[in-house]
């Protein structure tokens, strides 16, 4: 564990030894396959992927940097720009979309007054657009931080997610 010689931004202990949890799971010579739970990681601790926690990611596994940018940008659950501390990520896939997302969607920006990859003023939720979580039988739904899936959202499902969150500001 050192700090990028360019910022002196580093990730925290506890990180690293999640990090290295992680690096256990493969052969010693394929240390880099644990990029994704590493960038996982560093992004649960900061909230979001700012460029020198990838980079700091991809020095710590021992990979060229842009091999880890690659991963960050590829895959939609990363933020590579800060968002709110609840991040709602509505599925807006066809089979969705036809049990109910758009509806959602539509209810989810006038109540929270912003659109897909906008943020709250408060800083406290961003809404983001997401493709196919695997979970069509429950539509619409939203994962909360790409952690937690709320299922079947009606408007007053909505309300109560937005009530609970917005509630409980220490998550």
């Amino acid at each position: 564990m050192s700090a990028l010689p360019e910022t002196g931004e580093t990730l925290s202990a506890e990180a690293y030894r999640r990090i290295d949890r992680e690096v256990a799971k493969y052969p010693p010579q394929q240390k880099r396959s644990a990029v994704l739970s590493g960038l996982v990681i560093a992004q649960d601790e900061l909230g979001w992927l700012p460029g020198w926690a990838i980079e700091a990611v991809a020095s710590y596994l021992g990979m060229p940097p842009i091999a880890a940018y690659e991963v960050a940008t590829f895959y939609a659950m990363f933020d590579l720009q800060p968002v709110g501390r609840f991040k709602l990520t509505l599925c807006t896939n066809l089979p969705c979309a036809l049990s109910g997302a758009t509806r959602a969607a539509a209810y989810l920006k006038a109540k929270l007054g912003i659109g897909f990859g906008e943020t709250t003023s408060d800083r406290l939720f961003t809404l983001k657009e997401g493709e196919c979580f695997g979970a069509c039988g429950d539509a619409p739904v939203v994962l909360v931080n790409n952690k937690r899936m709320c299922s079947f959202l009606s408007d007053d499902r909505i309300d109560q997610l937005l009530e609970e969150l917005g509630r409980d500001k220490s998550r």
